[in-house]
């Protein structure tokens, strides 16, 4: 493989190859970055009603369950430091073409739909903020996605600028939370539970399920390994150590808003951490969490927006896209076709109107990308020849991390034949449907995996 352009064939030496600038700290901004999001503000509450006081133990037993597939990504990435996450991983353990295939327009997806779903979220945010009489908000929008494409157009090093930005003040935010709430710790019982029946593993389950969709974001890391610096040592700090500090924020959080609002109430509010600020901190002026929450969701769409990038340009070297997207601008050193694709798409889907259902629905198709990538590795570390990376996990991580997102999976679909919500599960198989009939037209031929 060609090392200037880590493409395969001869084609590659005339293409300039990624720029490998990101060092530790920027991916741990990266990872940290993808997982805090604005849905950590009305998670709490939804966990509140589940677990009661005892949601904070929730979020422990999430990110165990998240730890383990983030432990494998981070073995991956180790081990194949490539653009195209999930889709080369599979690529490489199955060769075969309709899985990469699905498991990259699944991840894209999810994805596209996210970043087209935050425009219209910054755009309606923005607006609370500043009075802008007669300004429609699909401008807004979309001139907050021609700023989100330029700037992961100009550079890796000016969107990981951007995303500490972002992650800091995301961080600062929920930091601002437990600041203000600390005097009110220990007013609360932290085990009371909904459950006439008090606590048990059933409930801690429940809970845990629901959080651990906190932890949704790490994955978007593997999409950057080729531009990392010594990723076998950088892509597993990055992970492993976002991962511990938004378990931290994620229980201190929990804690706090548990403390100063009683968890019936906190369950039944709208904005649960918005009725905490507004308890705690009652002098604290309003637009301070709207100005947040412009920068936690604007993060959210630039992460997504880079990963969808390089999954693009990674699917396109392995022959699953048009070969174009897979071009690298000599300047900027960054996969500008790709940028600009998908762009279009992006901005296809914000003029379709809310899509929030879909951005949830795609969700859950990651649930299953996730129990395909535990199984890729496992069928990798077996094979012989295959290189070993700077982190290696023991078989039982990535047999573990399928087995937990394969039975999430099982259990939200069953829920739904419980007389669960539907429209989630029927969105997600649309799109799965949509993606194999696209296969059937396209019929792509995938290039051989070399070494």
């Amino acid at each position: 493989m060609s090392e200037a352009a880590g493409v395969p064939g001869t084609a590659a030496a005339a293409q300039p190859g990624l720029r490998r600038s990101i060092g530790p700290f920027q991916l741990f901004a990266y990872t940290l970055g993808g997982m805090l999001g604005a849905g950590i503000y009305g998670l709490v509450g939804r966990a509140a009603g589940q677990l009661g006081g005892a949601v904070w133990l929730g979020f422990a037993v999430a990110m165990v369950a998240a730890l383990l597939t983030g432990l494998s990504y981070a073995s991956l990435g180790s081990r194949y430091p490539q653009a195209g996450g999930a889709a080369t991983v599979v690529h490489r353990a199955w060769q075969r073409p309709l899985l990469t295939w699905t498991v990259g327009l699944a991840v894209m997806a999810s994805g596209l739909a996210s970043v087209a779903t935050q425009s219209r979220v910054v755009a309606e945010n923005l607006l609370r903020l500043v009075d802008l009489p007669g300004l429609p908000p699909v401008l807004i929008s979309l001139g907050f996605l021609l700023l989100i494409a330029g700037v992961v157009f100009r550079g890796i090093r000016e969107s990981m600028w951007l995303n500490i930005l972002c992650t800091v003040i995301e961080a600062a935010g929920l930091a601002l939370v437990i600041l203000v709430g600390l005097p009110y710790w220990g007013g609360a019982s932290l085990l009371e539970t909904p459950s006439p029946e008090g606590f048990s593993a059933v409930l801690l389950l429940q809970g845990a399920i629901l959080t651990f969709f906190a932890f949704i974001g790490f994955e978007d890391t593997l999409n950057v390994a080729e531009e990392c610096r010594d990723p076998q040592r950088t892509i597993p700090l990055g992970i492993i150590s976002a991962m511990l500090v938004a378990t931290v924020l994620y229980m201190a959080v929990a804690i706090t808003a548990v403390s100063v609002v009683p968890w019936r109430e906190l369950a039944a509010t709208p904005g649960p951490l918005a009725e905490v600020m507004a308890r705690a901190a009652p002098w604290l002026p309003g637009w301070v969490y709207v100005a947040i929450t412009v920068f936690a969701v604007a993060n959210t769409a630039l992460l997504n927006y880079v990963t969808a990038s390089r999954l693009a340009f990674g699917m396109a070297r392995h022959g699953l896209l048009p070969a174009a997207l897979a071009r690298v601008h000599p300047r900027t050193r960054t996969p500008h076709v790709a940028v600009g694709a998908l762009f279009v798409v992006v901005v296809a889907l914000m003029l379709a109107g809310d899509i929030t259902a879909l951005a949830s629905a795609t969700v859950l198709l990651l649930l299953a990308v996730f129990t395909g990538v535990n199984l890729s590795l496992l069928v990798l570390q077996r094979r012989p020849g295959e290189p070993r990376g700077g982190f290696e996990v023991p078989g039982f991580v990535p047999a573990l991390g399928a087995l937990v997102c394969g039975a999430l999976l099982v259990n939200r679909l069953a829920s739904v034949l419980a007389g669960g919500d539907w429209r989630a599960p029927a969105l997600a198989g649309g799109v799965l449907l949509a993606i194999l009939a696209l296969y059937a037209a396209v019929r792509p031929r995938a290039a051989a995996v070399e070494a």
